[in-house]
């Protein structure tokens, strides 16, 4: 019966559809069986399947707009508020101090210059609170 209708089926298929049934009801049998019939069919759609086209690589123009909208939606920075100028072309934003703690305690980086332990401090909002790798002259320290 299907949708209440007498239907004719072949051997196989009613074999199949007693397999599930025994699957459905709890038979560990029956379930191996119709995870077999899957493999098996699976196997067939995969070999069956149209290949698949290469993917072609589209490398946009970076915006500095998105790349700041990024930042501050994901917390790495916060806009700079000391700065108001409306002739600035670009927003100012500073870095949030965990970020910045984040990425100078990565292992393997290399020393950082004075002029760079400079901009991250001009960078940073509350860069005092920033512990600073071994070897790092801090002026606050001094």
């Amino acid at each position: 019966m299907q949708n209440g209708e007498a239907r004719e089926v072949t051997v196989e298929e009613a074999l199949q559809h007693r397999t599930y049934q025994d699957a459905i009801g709890g038979n560990r049998a029956a379930r191996r069986e119709v995870l077999k019939m899957i493999a098996v069919r699976e196997k067939w759609l995969a070999a069956k399947a149209p290949k698949h086209q290469p993917v072609g690589v589209r490398i946009e123009p970076t915006d500095p707009d998105n790349a700041h909208e990024a930042l501050l939606l994901l917390g790495i920075a916060e806009r700079d508020t000391r700065w108001n100028d409306p002739n600035d072309e670009y927003e100012r934003l500073l870095l949030r101090p965990w970020a910045v703690q984040a990425a100078l305690s990565r292992p393997g980086r290399r020393r950082l210059s004075a002029k760079e332990v400079s901009e991250i401090k001009r960078c940073t909002r509350d860069a005092e609170t920033l512990r600073w790798p071994a070897g790092v002259r801090n002026e606050q320290d001094d």
